[in-house]
C-alpha cells in the first residue's frame, strides 16, 4: 500500500484498523506493506491500529513526509527495520503507542537491514513516545543520522546530526541481540545544525554554535544482548 503524489497535502491517507500480511516485496526498495512517499506534510493522515505481521520488507516506511502520526499498531515477523522513516528529511512525525517485536535480519535490502532496528531513525526531529520495542536480531531503536538526507531527499541544507531531538520519551526495549537504544552515527544537535560545533579561534571556542540540550526522557531497556543504551559521538545528550 503506497500513498504518494508530489505536494503539501496533496494526498491523504487514513489507514485503520487492517490487517496486513505476506506483504512487502523482499529485494525490492519501495516495496513495502504501508509507504507514506515523498508528499511532503500530511497532517490529515494516519495509521491507526493496524497488524502488520509476517511481511518481507518492513512494516511502515516514512518516506519524504511530515506530520504523519502512526499509533497504536502492531508489527512483528518482519524483515528489515521495521518503522523506517527512510531518508533523514522527514519531521515532526509522531511514532506513538505501538508495538515491534520479531525483527529479522535481511541481506537483500539495505546493508543496515544486516543489522536491523525495530524503530529505525534517521532524523531525530520527530516525535517517538510510548512506544514497545520487544524483541529483535539487534536493536531496539536506532538513531542512524545521516550528515544529510539521501535518496531523492538529497541536500546538502539539512544535517540531521545537529538536529534537536524532537521528543523521545517513556520507549520501552527489551530482547535484543545488542542494544535496546543505539545512537550511532554522531548527534551533537546545535542551533546551526549544518556549522561546526565550535570555533577554536575565539576566546570561548564552544559560544560559536550553542548545543541545545537532547533528552531521551524516562527509557526503559533490559534483557539486551550487550547493553541497554549507547551511544557514540554525542553531543549535549540525556538519558
Amino acid at each position: 500500500m503506497m500513498i504518494f503524489s508530489p505536494g503539501d497535502e496533496t494526498s491523504v491517507g487514513q489507514i485503520s484498523y487492517i490487517e496486513v500480511r505476506n506483504a512487502g516485496q523482499a529485494n525490492a526498495l519501495g516495496r513495502y506493506p504501508i509507504h507514506f512517499h515523498m508528499i511532503g506534510n500530511v497532517t490529515k493522515s494516519y495509521i491507526k491500529g493496524c497488524s502488520i505481521h509476517d511481511t518481507f520488507n518492513r512494516a511502515v516506511t516514512i518516506h519524504g513526509v511530515h506530520h504523519l502520526r502512526v499509533s497504536h499498531n502492531v508489527a512483528f515477523n518482519t524483515f528489515g527495520h521495521t518503522f523506517f522513516i527512510e531518508d533523514g528529511i522527514e519531521t515532526n512525525n509522531i511514532l506513538e503507542y505501538n508495538l515491534g517485536f520479531g525483527t529479522k535480519q535481511t541481506f537483500s535490502l539495505l546493508n543496515s537491514d544486516t543489522t536491523p532496528a525495530t524503530f529505525w531513525i534517521t532524523n531525530p526531529d520527530n516525535a517517538i513516545r510510548f512506544n514497545r520495542a520487544a524483541g529483535g536480531a539487534r536493536y531496539g531503536f536506532w538513531f542512524d543520522l545521516p550528515l544529510h538526507p539521501g535518496g531523492p531527499s538529497s541536500t546538502s541544507t539539512v544535517c540531521p546530526r545537529g538536529v534537536k531531538l524532537g521528543e523521545f520519551s517513556n520507549n520501552v526495549a527489551h530482547s535484543y541481540l545488542r542494544y535496546g537504544l543505539r545512537i550511532f552515527r554522531e548527534h551533537t544537535p546545535r542551533e546551526r545544525p549544518c556549522d561546526p560545533v565550535k570555533d577554536d579561534s575565539l576566546l570561548n571556542p564552544w559560544s560559536f554554535n550553542p548545543t541545545i540540550t537532547a533528552v531521551y526522557n524516562d527509557f526503559t531497556s533490559f534483557r539486551n544482548g550487550r547493553s541497554g543504551a549507547i551511544g557514540e559521538d554525542i553531543g549535549d545528550v540525556i538519558w
